[in-house]
C-alpha cells in the first residue's frame, strides 16, 4: 500500500481499513506490507494518536 502524503487522507484510509478489515494496527501493517512506524509517525506529527482499545486514530 502506498501511504497518502496528506495526513487527513491517510487518517481516513487507515481508520476505514481498521474498521472494515483489521482487528489491530499490527494486523493491518502486516497484511498491507506497510511500516507501522511510518503510519504512526505521519499521524502523530499531524496531532493524531492511535487508540488500541478503539482500534482507530483520533
Amino acid at each position: 500500500m502506498n501511504l497518502p502524503e496528506d495526513p487527513d487522507i491517510l487518517l481516513s484510509v487507515i481508520n476505514t481499513r481498521l474498521r472494515d478489515s483489521y482487528d489491530s494496527l499490527d494486523e493491518l501493517c502486516a497484511a498491507e506490507d506497510v511500516s507501522e512506524e511510518a503510519i504512526i509517525g505521519k499521524l502523530t506529527k499531524a496531532g493524531y494518536r492511535y487508540d488500541e482499545s478503539e482500534n482507530r486514530f483520533h
